[in-house]
């Protein structure tokens, strides 16, 4: 008989913690065309229009993976920054992006390879980083939004932000670095971050375009957001919004992107979303291939 004992595996479990804040549920922008979201969002991008909700000429949400994009039909709103989306297959999505040209002439959209990923602009300047699916950096997303990266003013301060997240919402959050420098980010569900960057470059006026989170701990940012002033809009029983992210100790605003903040008891949380294969089409069609998968095996 062996005698000698071998070692309990180890693990770093602070890999499993989520934080309070558990979902980064959706990128709000206003638009003024239905037509051309449609050419660039569905037939460019390859994601699909949420077929029971929206789905009049007022709103159009679009479903990727469990995430989605909000683009109401009023004015125009661009992100400060870069959404961050993976798709399955680069290649493919080029092959719809060059189709797509041909419907959004005469606007700012545009795309182009760059290393690993595809940079697009939609037709009003909303910028969108396009990743292939990469476990390393993704886990098993296979269409997803796993990031939203704001450019912020050079200066800021980076653990500030980060603090915020981690004292008032309860999140997890930190400074790291990488090739382009450092950056504040913070968890927002076990797939999606929120990404805060210097640049010198220079921003324009914060137009109003939002982000949606939800918590686990509701009410307890609620007070802490309360306390400070913060809160701009007691929206119903499970949902409320605030506009900037400010320094815990001076409660100096820091940056504004309003966060729609919603409970865990909101009838939408954890909603299934549809998506569908953007490869299949009547010419090609196989029973049982139309739906689009959005996690790895």
């Amino acid at each position: 008989m062996n005698d000698t004992m071998t070692a309990p595996p180890t693990f770093d479990r602070t890999v499993e913690d989520l934080g309070n804040i558990v979902e980064l549920g959706h990128v709000n922008v206003t638009v003024p065309d239905q037509g051309l979201a449609t050419a660039y969002y569905i037939m460019g991008l390859g994601l699909t229009r949420d077929p029971y909700l929206m789905a009049g000429l007022e709103n159009m949400w679009v479903n990727v993976g469990r995430g989605q994009f909000h683009l109401p039909t009023r004015g125009t709103q661009v992100v400060r920054g870069t959404t961050g989306l993976v798709v399955p297959d680069l290649e493919a999505l080029l092959k719809r992006l060059t189709y797509a040209k041909k419907f959004l002439e005469g606007t700012q959209f545009s795309f182009r390879e760059a290393g690993d990923v595809v940079e697009t602009t939609c037709p009003w300047g909303n910028r969108i980083r396009m990743h292939a699916p990469t476990p390393a950096k993704f886990g098993p997303m296979r269409v997803g939004m796993p990031y939203v990266e704001f450019d912020i003013p050079a200066g800021t301060d980076l653990e500030a932000i980060a603090r915020f997240y981690r004292e008032i919402l309860g999140g997890i959050a930190g400074v790291s670095q990488d090739e382009r420098g450092p950056y504040a980010w913070a968890n927002c569900s076990m797939e999606a971050k929120v990404i805060y960057r210097e640049t010198n470059a220079e921003l324009p006026e914060y137009d109003g375009h939002h982000i949606q989170i939800t918590l686990a701990d509701f009410s307890g940012p609620h007070k802490k957001l309360v306390e400070r002033g913060l809160i701009s809009e007691e929206s119903d029983q499970h949902q409320y919004r605030f506009l900037d992210i400010v320094d815990v100790d001076t409660n100096k605003p820091l940056f504004r992107i309003e966060h729609e903040t919603r409970s865990m008891r909101h009838p939408m949380f954890n909603r299934v979303f549809v998506n569908r294969n953007p490869d299949m089409s009547n010419r090609n069609f196989v029973p049982g291939y139309e739906v689009g998968l959005w996690a790895l095996n």
